[in-house]
């Protein structure tokens, strides 16, 4: 397999975290999104989206949307589980994943912060307002939500689909300088998980691109 996907993209390190949880092996392609990479051939022709992660398969197949990506290697490899067993706690993880991936990330991805600064001429000040706002509303919520289900991960004490998208939304926030006080499961969750070998080994600090 290969995966395109971009160091500082938060949507790649959830799939990266995912394939390393698994123990799959893969090649790693760069896309470098500050760079406008995305837009060049032949990934463009690919990925009609222009955005990352991006999966080929084996049989040349290609895959989008990082939780698709991950709920499909969850399918073809279901040990160790990103999600559990039971009906209800599935629903439950994947709408705290949803939190996250749905009503946090979108607002603030890369595509719509240049639109802010270049199209819509906010000054940095402004944009940077937008997202330090749109990441207290969404943790807030993750955080209450986190009361009902925290053990050392989000959902007890077993890491699964969750978490890949919980560590790398804090590692945006910091990147960002958000205020994160207030989220204390948050921040304690995501200190955990940055102890173990799948999230650590697949940090944007350490991968090929990092620069």
């Amino acid at each position: 397999m290969k995966l395109y996907n971009y160091f500082r993209s938060s949507a790649s390190w959830r799939v990266r975290i995912g394939l390393a949880f698994k123990g799959m092996d893969y090649d790693y392609a760069a896309i470098h999104l500050a760079r406008n990479e995305q837009f060049a051939e032949p990934f463009a022709n690919q990925q009609v989206s222009h955005l990352v992660p991006a999966l080929v398969l084996d049989d040349g197949r290609w895959l989008s949307q990082s939780m698709a990506i991950l709920e499909y290697l969850d399918e073809v490899q279901p040990e160790p589980p990103l999600l559990p067993q039971d009906p209800v706690a599935r629903a439950q993880v994947r709408a705290l994943a949803q939190d996250i991936g749905c009503d946090i990330h979108p607002l603030n991805n890369l595509r719509v912060l240049r639109y802010l600064k270049n199209d819509l001429g906010h000054p940095q000040q402004e944009v940077d307002r937008w997202y330090h706002h749109w990441i207290a509303t969404g943790l807030a919520i993750v955080e209450q939500r986190l009361a009902a289900t925290a053990g050392r991960f989000c959902f007890g004490d077993t890491p699964g689909l969750a978490d890949c998208l919980l560590v790398p939304q804090v590692y945006n926030a910091q990147r960002f300088d958000c205020p994160l006080d207030n989220f204390p499961t948050v921040m304690r969750i995501n200190e955990h998980c940055l102890s173990l070998p799948a999230f650590a080994h697949t940090h944007p600090s350490v991968c090929p691109d990092a620069a």
